[in-house]
């Protein structure tokens, strides 16, 4: 755990960031573009949004910072900026299951 004690003008900035996170249309476009690079074509077949859906939610996360883009002729690519980032979701997907399965108990027992 860290000791330092962010400035405000930090913890905005990292809201920033949880906000762009908070739509679970960006958070499936994260997965889907995973360890590789990937057109908004092919993002539109994996994901099943409109495209330009996709490309909207894109151009989000580029601004915030979690995705990269390149130029390949006539198509954008796009790949993760910091793969962490699938860590951070995978954490707090733990956290919801585990959440629920405490629900569960309860509601059975």
């Amino acid at each position: 755990m860290s000791t330092r004690t962010p400035t405000p003008a930090m913890l905005e900035a990292v809201a920033g960031h949880f906000r762009a996170l908070g739509d679970a249309s960006r958070l499936r476009l994260l997965h889907a573009i995973g360890g590789e690079e990937r057109s908004v074509g092919e993002l539109v077949t994996r994901t099943g949004m409109a495209q330009a859906s996709v490309s909207k939610q894109l151009a989000q996360l580029h601004a915030t910072g979690f995705v990269a883009r390149r130029r390949d002729g006539l198509f954008v690519r796009y790949r993760l900026a910091d793969a962490k980032v699938l860590q951070l979701c995978e954490l707090m997907c733990g956290r919801v299951e585990r959440d629920e399965g405490r629900r569960a108990r309860r509601i059975a027992g």
